[in-house]
């Protein structure tokens, strides 16, 4: 079997608003998402079979698409989509990490290899392994169905708004709650102590600043939160990117567990933070990992390690999500359930999409990835 062509597509699909029980303005350290573009990536074999994957829009959907159709097709036409660890390898380009870009080649490659041996993508990768997860038994029929527990999560808020949230995710059956931070510190610590207070404590929470404070902040947060007897799951990048002595300092001198996001986007990072004593969990993308084989890479390190490992969300559609959901079911060390905002999507573009249900999403059964793109809904929201 050999790989014929490489198409991608860019898609553009609202976000449900706050004030229809969604999460959008979705505000964050560095703007508000309302809507968001989406690459989809179609991988042809000359077998006849297709294999989809999906990443995030670099700079725009033009440079995005350009790269990996004239840079990346080029060089993974005409070879074997099972090679998945060696076409990873051939992507070398001084200056640059094109990761990113191959990662949702690599996610195609992985659906097609499924659909060829007719098994779903966490079987290849060593069958159900993660603990975290849940099986959820149907009592007719006295089989398991299986899910996996994913953390909801709300942009900024006021506490009174954030209160709301709170109590629909402990009615909604999640067990974390991730917030966004970061533009106010004080206001930070605030909305945590409200959402703590409202759920009574039944709810482990997540604060995100995407690099939004300065290491004393950061030590103010932590100490706050604990005086009030809030200890989070973990503070995700509390502060900014390549600074691991710094962040080893603030693990010495916070009881709140530090959780690198971006720092772990760059190769070898991972191993580093955990060298310098920089971390307690490790918040990984496949995406600037370069696809499920990279994420693999990672999760050992940080098993090996003994490092809590979750998977970050970047406002997936359904494409992606059930790569995550493959990717922390079928590899060890993901002990920690990912982020989604999959429950705020006013639509998906594949043809059954995902249902969160008591907090998890159940993995898809059917070989490769196990979703199917609507042709349809692909021109509907298809941009130029």
């Amino acid at each position: 079997m050999e790989i014929t062509d490489v198409e991608a597509y860019a898609v553009n699909v609202d976000v449900v608003d706050v004030e229809d029980g969604g999460i959008a303005p979705y505000v964050t350290n560095h703007g508000a998402v309302e809507d968001m573009d989406r690459i989809l990536v179609r991988v042809d074999t000359d077998e006849g079979i297709s294999g989809w994957g999906e990443m995030r829009v670099f700079l725009s959907p033009e440079v995005t698409i350009t790269t990996i159709e004239k840079g990346i097709a080029p060089i993974v036409t005409g070879r074997s989509p099972f090679e998945v660890e060696s076409l990873r390898r051939l992507l070398f380009v001084e200056y640059t990490n094109v990761d990113m870009f191959f990662s949702a080649v690599e996610v195609a490659c992985w659906d097609i290899v499924g659909k060829a041996l007719e098994k779903p993508v966490y079987e290849l990768l060593g069958g159900w392994t993660a603990p975290g997860t849940t099986s959820r038994r149907i009592e007719q029929d006295y089989e398991y169905d299986r899910a996996v527990d994913v953390a909801y999560c709300v942009g900024i808020l006021s506490p009174e708004e954030s209160r709301v949230h709170a109590r629909r995710a402990l009615e909604n059956g999640y067990g974390v709650l991730k917030t966004k931070a970061g533009r106010d510190w004080r206001s930070d610590v605030e909305r945590i102590v409200a959402m703590h207070d409202e759920v009574d404590g039944r709810l482990d929470f997540r604060l995100d600043p995407n690099q939004g404070w300065r290491l004393d902040e950061a030590v103010r947060v932590g100490a706050s939160l604990a005086d009030a007897g809030i200890y989070l799951q973990y503070m995700e990048q509390p502060i900014r990117v390549d600074s691991h002595e710094s962040l080893a300092r603030l693990r010495e001198r916070t009881c709140q567990p530090i959780g690198p996001n971006e720092d772990t986007y760059v190769a070898h990072n991972l191993r580093r933070l955990i060298e310098d004593g920089a971390l307690d969990v490790a918040v990984v993308d496949m995406t600037p990992a370069g696809g499920i084989t990279g994420i693999r890479q990672l999760a050992a390190i940080a098993e090996d390690a003994g490092i809590p490992l979750a998977h970050h969300c970047a406002f997936d559609l359904g494409i992606r999500t059930a790569a995550i959901l493959h990717a922390v079911s079928g590899i060890p060390g993901f002990s920690l359930p990912p982020d989604s905002v999959y429950y705020a999507w006013e639509d998906d573009v594949i043809e059954d999409p995902f249902v969160v249900e008591d907090g998890a999403i159940d993995v898809p059964q059917q070989p490769g990835l196990g979703v199917t793109v609507d042709e349809e809904k692909l021109e509907r929201y298809r941009i130029s």
